[in-house]
């Protein structure tokens, strides 16, 4: 049966590498995004790629109407949503001090309310056909914040604990509508061409850097099986055992290094930098899914792998365990 696919943020990045993803296994796709040039791109990738049909909606997702509007006129045409995936998302790069009350309350509009907006235009159907799935696009940043970022990791601390509340109301009322977000690592996606920054010199993410096609595969597998959270590549997994268990190791650490791993060494020329935070960055241009660092981006990860074939792994290690004891019970006669 060909799925209904709702991406947010869709024109670039992350969303552009879900669009093409989805589009290869001939899903019905809603691409929702503020750029007109990004969004007429990623139309045209999918239908080339073999989607079924493709919608596109140019909005912006800190709207709310305009989101519950998009939502209804998919369902309109389609008939019910399978999957929505919220993905949008805007930042800003600069000490928390040199943020402006109205850029904090802008980046929560965007990434943490558009989240909630998308969440509540696809409840609005899924709770009524009593199925579908629901993901959020996280970040490992979702559980330790960094420097510099302090706008961006708390949005993304605000949906992790949205989605806590709201996975238990779930369960309680709705169960066949299932909850799951992706907490991702540093990805090679334009934004760090165009994020509001204040830095002396040019945004990148800290590396270990993956490419959007990572996240897509893992995305596109958490939304078919629906596990409560999928933390995708080793990075992500580190800063939360780290953040665990040495938060004030990690708090001297992040403070000594984590200005200069956060901006490589070109300078930034303030007088010419175009963010997309108030307008879109690819209204005129399309900037695809690849940001500037595709030489340094990994194209696979191994933790990504284990966390999606759990049950092959473990079977390994209980026979790998099974062999030790064996082992040790022959030397011990």
């Amino acid at each position: 049966m060909t799925s209904t696919v709702v991406i947010t943020g869709a024109s670039a990045g992350v969303g552009r590498a879900l669009a093409r993803h989805y589009a290869g296994r001939g899903a019905r796709l809603a691409l929702i995004a503020r750029g007109a040039a990004g969004l007429a791109a990623a139309e045209r990738d999918c239908r080339e790629l073999g989607a079924a049909e493709v919608r596109t909606y140019q909005l912006d997702v800190a709207d709310a109407g305009a989101v519950q509007r998009a939502a209804d006129d998919v369902v309109h045409h389609w008939g019910g949503l399978d999957v929505w995936i919220n993905n949008a998302m805007v930042s800003v790069f600069a000490p928390a001090w040199e943020i402006p009350a109205a850029e904090f309350r802008r980046v929560t509009e965007v990434n943490y309310l558009g989240t909630v907006h998308g969440t509540l235009a696809a409840l609005h159907h899924m709770r009524a056909r009593g199925r579908g799935t629901i993901v959020q696009v996280g970040s490992a940043l979702a559980y330790r914040g960094i420097p510099l970022q302090s706008a961006y990791c708390a949005s993304k601390h605000a949906i992790q604990g949205f989605n806590d509340s709201l996975r238990a109301e779930l369960l309680h009322d709705c169960p066949g509508v299932k909850l799951t977000m992706v907490q991702l690592p540093a990805i090679n996606t334009p934004q760090f061409s165009w994020v509001r920054t204040r830095l002396p010199r040019h945004p990148q993410p800290v590396p270990p850097i993956f490419s959007p096609e990572v996240a897509a595969r893992a995305i596109g597998w958490a939304a078919d099986r629906g596990p409560r959270e999928l933390n995708v590549g080793g990075p992500t997994w580190q800063a939360r055992l780290g953040n665990i268990l040495f938060p004030g190791l990690l708090d001297r650490k992040l403070a000594r290094d984590g200005y200069d791993s956060q901006q490589t060494d070109t300078p930034v020329d303030p007088h010419t930098w175009r963010d997309n935070l108030d307008r879109p960055g690819d209204q005129e241009h399309d900037r695809g899914a690849e940001g500037v660092f595709t030489d340094r981006a990994r194209h696979r990860s191994a933790a990504l792998w284990v966390g999606t074939h759990k049950p092959a792994v473990t079977a390994v290690a209980l026979g790998a365990v099974a062999l030790a004891l064996g082992g040790l019970g022959r030397r011990h006669r």
